[in-house]
């Protein structure tokens, strides 16, 4: 049978005490390279997205301006060809969404040609709507891509898309 003194228990105490100290300094230099890791990997995958989107934003579209034009709705894009490439065919599937989110209408947009390394506007007029009827467009697709007599790989990766107005433009 073993009974404790008060010098037996004085020394189980700071035992357990240096015991639990060890422990947490053994946990802590454990997680502590699992943290670094996760934060490392984080700023990878976001160096690597910037460096994606950078990459993938030879094409800026922004969606300018809506205004009326009789029972029409006439929009203005700003086209910004940032790529070294001529596109001879850029040829857009469009979904209209009125400000209740469900779908107006579908149509096809022809932005080219668009010059190499250059800003270009081009507009037009969305049919027998009221500009106070469109909520947001979707480039659902390109329909047509050609630099040249190339067909463009990944044209719809190489769209930046944006609005001046209180109406999105997404892909």
């Amino acid at each position: 049978m073993l009974f404790l003194t008060r010098d037996n228990r004085h020394a189980a105490t700071c035992t357990r005490q240096i015991l639990v100290a060890v422990l947490a300094l053994a946990a802590a230099l454990l997680i502590r390279p699992a943290i670094a890791t996760a934060e490392e990997d984080a700023v990878a995958a976001a160096e690597e997205a910037t460096s994606a989107d950078t990459k993938q934003a030879s094409v800026a579209i922004e969606l300018n301006k809506l205004e009326p034009k009789g029972s029409d709705c006439r929009a203005y894009f700003v086209i910004d060809n940032k790529s070294d490439k001529a596109y001879e065919t850029l040829k857009l599937d469009f979904i209209l969404f009125r400000p209740d989110g469900i779908i107006d209408q579908r149509f096809a947009v022809e932005l080219a040609p668009l010059k190499a390394k250059k800003r270009t506007v081009k507009l037009f007029d969305v049919a027998s709507t009221s500009c106070d009827d469109v909520g947001s467009f979707l480039i659902n697709d390109v329909m047509e891509c050609k630099a040249g007599s190339q067909d463009v790989a990944d044209c719809l990766g190489d769209l930046a898309l944006s609005s001046r107005t209180d109406n999105a433009l997404n892909k």
